[in-house]
């Protein structure tokens, strides 16, 4: 039945892959227009799913959307690359990192007005870290894997190069918590990040034609 679209398995999950990412943008694009107190220098991106946010279940949906389509794509990802024959590890990365941001947007919201007081606000936090180590784990394997896998060479280096821009920008938005600029330098590593995985889905895509 696929086919009769011109898009096969593969194909299809990495569709969802690259709106993912287009989606999560989205959020803090809307974010700036829907709320004009809002600023894209100052506040970060979870301050617009906070507890109490004036547009809370509009971005919640979004966001869940955006994050069970990435990971229905990693986890299929280890086996559209070259059939399952190599290291794991990345695409296990990525996917277990996925799965927390899931319970993040589920479960551990930012206290209202984008504090971190309550348990759930300093969990979201906590596990927010745990993503971000998981992801730069999940791009340096990646690295190792393409770079070592036929017709793939170009983007294990778009890979190390990625995880050098991510770990660049995450050093500077960990400097930049509660500072002025939080929201500039937060938006920095997460476009690494999301680039990377758009990127990614769009390899995916056009490999498995």
């Amino acid at each position: 039945m696929l086919g009769e679209f011109g898009v096969n398995f593969f194909q299809l999950i990495a569709i969802g892959g690259m709106i993912g990412p287009i989606l999560y943008t989205l959020i803090w694009i809307l974010g700036g227009i829907l709320q004009p107190d809002y600023s894209h220098v100052r506040d970060d991106v979870s301050s617009l799913l906070a507890v109490g946010a004036p547009n809370k279940r509009l971005f919640d949906i979004m966001h869940v959307a955006d994050v069970v389509l990435v990971i229905i794509f990693f986890g299929t990802l280890h086996w559209a690359i070259d059939g399952g024959q190599g290291l794991i590890v990345g695409p296990a990365c990525f996917l277990l990192a996925n799965i927390l941001e899931l319970a993040v947007a589920l479960f551990f919201p930012l206290d209202e007005g984008g504090e971190i007081k309550t348990r759930k606000a300093k969990m979201h936090w906590n596990l927010v870290k745990v993503m971000a180590i998981l992801a730069a784990v999940g791009m340096l394997a990646m690295w190792y894997r393409l770079s070592n896998t036929s017709g793939w060479e170009l983007l294990g280096t778009y890979s190390l190069v990625s995880f050098i821009a991510s770990a660049v920008t995450g050093l500077f938005a960990a400097k930049n918590v509660g500072t002025k600029i939080m929201g500039l330098a937060e938006r920095l590593v997460v476009t690494t990040n999301v680039q990377y995985i758009f990127v990614l889905a769009l390899m995916v895509f056009l490999t498995s034609a």
